[in-house]
């Protein structure tokens, strides 16, 4: 039916589609629900119930942080990116370590680092697809700093 003999694709998924806004809002949670979890008071049922589901959210949102960013650097970033900023193994590293601490500790110094990983990469992330960038706060809990690209 298709007579084609060579067949060529960049990466996984058409490039148009990779966001690191779902890593930068899983990061966001991740520090919504380490502040959640110092804020909670009481030994009773209900206390325990919302402190499990506050580390489980936790817990996911710190490991699709890591997905999330993973997938972009290894199927988006290409060596001639690399080449121009060198400093992103760095920071993919210290986002996968952080996302790592986040899960074994409550530490909201911790979760703002990731975070600010996080925004590291996607300022990088926008400057590939040259788009100009901004920092603003997050329209809901725990209104962080969050680069968002100028469309």
């Amino acid at each position: 039916m298709f007579k084609s003999s060579e067949v060529k694709a960049h990466c996984d998924v058409p490039c148009g589609i990779y966001d690191p806004i779902v890593a930068q809002i899983a990061a966001l949670s991740v520090v919504r629900m380490v502040d959640l979890m110092h804020a909670a008071e009481g030994n009773d049922l209900a206390y325990h119930n919302s402190m499990a589901r506050y580390v489980a959210v936790k817990e996911s949102e710190a490991l699709k942080c890591k997905d999330e960013i993973r997938i972009i650097w290894g199927d988006f970033i290409k060596p001639p990116q690399i080449a121009e900023n060198p400093e992103i193994h760095t920071i993919v590293h210290n986002i996968m370590m952080l996302g790592g601490a986040a899960k074994q500790h409550t530490s909201r110094d911790k979760a703002m680092e990731l975070l600010t990983e996080v925004n590291k990469f996607a300022e990088i992330f926008w400057k590939i697809k040259g788009v100009k960038t901004k920092v603003a706060k997050s329209p809901y809990a725990p209104n962080e700093d969050v680069v968002y690209p100028v469309l």
